[in-house]
């Protein structure tokens, strides 16, 4: 198949080139070939149009075509995708141990956001949805697995340790999501990605979302993506227009009391700090100066992230 040449230009796509044409996009959901209920459960979210990103990708990855897509968070590439893998999963029993289809993604806690946002349209398609992640209980999660779920959200590492452990096998995935791949090469991901890449289905349907398409990614496309849909959001349209930035320069001894005066503003205040021990350490200066805050990094156990 003919493919086009990679790009340096991290801000677009190196697009493959598309030999089937695209379906057209859907105005509504109601368009699109999905059961009543799950229409009327989407209509009870409030959800009657699709984003942008739903509208061009959903009519061709129902049909069972492979997708490659950017899109921004907010973008609803969640239901993109999710969507799509539920209702052409839907009616299927997966054996135990053997999920039908999988969504990969580089963060605990964006697993655990979209299996948030799928668990209502996959219970209502009687569909069971286990999520896999580091940082919790793999016995927990390996139980789920051999009982059975048709839907498994996880990250890299941990489904390598599950399934090294023969608590799940990839053979019978025939749908693949990747999301957000461009932040699992950045975080070295990449070997455990390709190695379980290469244990689904090889004729099953693809999916991957990507904030870029270049080194590792575009690698991606080339060996696992089959003729796929592109789309991509127009990167101007997540530009924010109602944010103002400053900059302000201040001795090193006034940092402290500069940063803690932002801290205890009315509202709530996200602060990054550039190393875990700089980010205790300073919660603990808060804390200590009456201000509400809490650390978050990698170094904490799951439960505490949350």
């Amino acid at each position: 198949m003919n493919r086009s040449a990679r790009t340096n230009d991290r801000s677009e796509f190196a697009l493959p080139v598309t030999v089937t044409p695209a379906l057209p996009a859907a105005a509504t959901f109601g368009e699109l070939d999905m059961p009543a209920e799950l229409l009327e459960l989407l209509a009870g979210h409030g959800l009657t149009e699709p984003f942008p990103i739903q509208a061009a990708t959903l009519p061709n990855s129902l049909a069972g075509r492979d997708v490659l897509g950017r899109g921004r968070t907010g973008s609803g590439k969640t239901l993109a995708f999710g969507l799509a893998l539920l209702v052409r999963t839907a009616g299927r029993r997966a054996e135990p141990r053997k999920p039908l289809a999988l969504v990969l993604v580089p963060t605990r806690e964006l697993a655990q956001q979209v299996s948030d946002a799928l668990t209502p349209y996959a219970r209502l398609l009687k569909l069971r949805l286990a999520t896999v992640v580091g940082g919790m209980s793999i016995g927990r999660q390996s139980g789920a697995l051999r009982a059975g779920a048709e839907v498994v959200v996880a990250t890299p590492g941990r489904l390598t340790d599950l399934v090294e452990r023969k608590d799940c096998r990839l053979d019978r995935v025939d749908i693949t999501v990747l999301d957000e791949a461009d932040q699992m090469a950045d975080m070295g991901f990449m070997p455990q990605v390709t190695e379980l890449l290469d244990q689904v289905r090889p004729d099953g349907q693809r999916m991957l979302f990507s904030a870029t398409l270049d080194s590792n990614i575009d690698l991606l496309v080339r060996r696992y993506l089959h003729d796929p849909v592109v789309h991509s959001v127009d990167p101007s349209a997540g530009a924010v227009t109602t944010m103002e930035h400053h900059v302000l320069q201040v001795h090193g001894a006034d940092k402290y009391a500069t940063a803690t005066e932002i801290a205890a503003r009315e509202g709530r205040v996200l602060m990054f700090l550039d190393t875990k021990h700089a980010v205790d350490q300073f919660t603990r200066h808060l804390l200590g100066s009456g201000v509400r805050a809490a650390a978050l990094h990698g170094g904490k156990s799951q439960p505490q992230r949350n």
